[in-house]
């Protein structure tokens, strides 16, 4: 138990472990997946312990519907394999087995050992390796938060609480296990998972937990991009994403992961653009429509791209086209020092950025053409963002609107001297120079923002 005292600061006393009789709890097996069940019961019957634990536990007292369950147990990842056939093994730093029942995907871990001075660490605090089995005690004060270390025992269906997880579900309340400081030191991550966590489930972050985020909010630097990648994909493409993205933005995490988006904010009209968004992919993901990380990366970014294509193109709109690529180019490669994004979503991001130009031009052949391209219905709906936000006149994504639904293209109600309808007189421009030389911008889209 001498570990414990390194994890808990001295004037707060180590939990008591409780288990809290089936009789006691609202938990029943009957909420488990055939496949969940399963698993337990064959590490159970093969002579090992074996326990729902983290976000399956937590949801299920918080009266809501788990994504998955996680199942935790003293078997080593090549026994789990030797008793189920359909395992397979996964991870570098520490194993983790994966089991599979049909459609169902089952992740079993081992328990941890308990952190100690043997553990290297950078120079942050930031564990580095972690590759030591333990007990169901070690492994539940190993876990982040005390919502996430109750354990349901398949063996008498009683759940084992060792930090005081049930005290705090009934409170609303999220709260690191130990010293939150030296907690989050040990992983960053643990930041973002606070805020998503405490959205989610619609708790507050306990005092204690929350005073260290702002301080600490740097160190997110020192995690690989990949796994940011991750994390902000589930913190902002959810049902919470609005919630969620106030919840960085208060504890300056934002800034460590899209400086860009945290800047954008000082501009009404890209706060507008960018909450709506992540409110349109909450409500497509409550409909059980799909949602790509593509489409929320290119809202995310477009604020830096839109500010920096007005600069490029400066006051000339023939060079609207070059103005997007290089704009792209420059705003990604910024983000990439923070976050990776896959080429799979980089370059849809980049087509749906370069379309918006495109919607401007809606002369005959230009339109219909657009009206086929690939990647037309998500930088339309960029569009209606746009519109939304003020940024691009709502007559223009009525238009479109209408583009599709009818038989032919709808006429224009010109918003500018080169948009009448087609057939109606036209001013002859003046031509300077040679022969078929046109001024800048006559048939070309202003840029965002213009």
């Amino acid at each position: 138990m001498n570990w414990l005292k390194t994890l808990f600061p001295r004037n707060r006393k180590i939990p008591v472990i409780k288990r809290v009789p089936r009789a006691e709890h609202p938990i029943s097996r009957s909420q488990f997946p055939s496949g969940t069940l399963k698993v337990l019961y064959g590490l159970k019957d093969a002579g090992f312990e074996a326990y729902v634990v983290g976000g399956g536990v937590r949801d299920l007292l918080a009266g809501m519907e788990p994504k998955d369950f996680d199942i935790a147990t003293n078997a080593r990842p090549e026994e789990v394999r030797r008793i189920f056939r359909s395992c397979r093994l996964v991870g570098r730093r520490f194993l983790i087995a994966h089991v599979r029942f049909g459609d169902e995907i089952s992740e079993v871990t081992t328990f941890r050992g308990p952190i100690t001075d043997s553990h290297e660490r950078d120079e942050t605090g930031r564990i580095l390796s972690d590759n030591e089995y333990g007990t169901v005690e070690t492994d539940a004060f190993r876990r982040d938060f005390t919502v996430n270390a109750m354990y349901y025992d398949i063996r008498d269906f009683s759940i084992v609480d060792f930090a005081g997880g049930l005290e705090d579900i009934k409170a609303g309340v999220i709260r690191l296990i130990g010293d939150p400081e030296l907690r989050y030191r040990e992983d960053p991550v643990r930041m973002l998972r606070a805020v998503r966590i405490a959205n989610k489930l619609r708790f507050r972050i306990e005092k204690g937990t929350a005073a260290p985020l702002r301080k600490l909010a740097p160190l997110l630097r020192e995690i690989p991009p990949a796994r940011l990648f991750d994390e902000v994909v589930k913190l902002l493409q959810c049902r919470d994403a609005v919630a969620n993205l106030h919840g960085l933005r208060e504890y300056g995490l934002l800034a460590q992961l899209l400086p860009h988006t945290d800047a954008a904010f000082d501009n009404p009209q890209m706060h507008a653009f960018v909450e709506r968004a992540l409110g349109n992919t909450a409500e497509r993901i409550a409909a059980e429509q799909t949602v790509s990380p593509a489409f929320l990366y290119a809202a995310l970014l477009w604020p830096a791209v839109a500010r920096r294509i007005v600069k490029l193109c400066d006051g000339d709109d023939a060079q609207i086209n070059v103005a997007i690529a290089q704009a792209s180019d420059e705003v990604l490669a910024q983000a990439l020092k923070y976050i990776m994004i896959p080429k799979r979503f980089s370059v849809p991001m980049r087509e749906i950025w370069a379309l918006q130009p495109r919607f401007e031009m809606r002369r005959g052949g230009r339109a219909q053409r657009l009206l086929t391209h690939p990647r037309f219905r998500a930088a339309y709906d960029f569009l209606l963002l746009r519109a939304h936000s003020g940024e691009v006149a709502q007559e223009l994504a009525d238009w479109w609107t209408e583009a599709q639904q009818g038989e032919g293209l709808p006429p224009l109600k010109p918003t500018r001297p080169d948009e009448a309808e087609p057939g109606a007189p036209r001013k002859r421009r003046r031509r300077r120079g040679g022969r078929g030389r046109r001024r800048p911008g006559g048939d070309q889209p202003s840029p965002p923002g213009a």
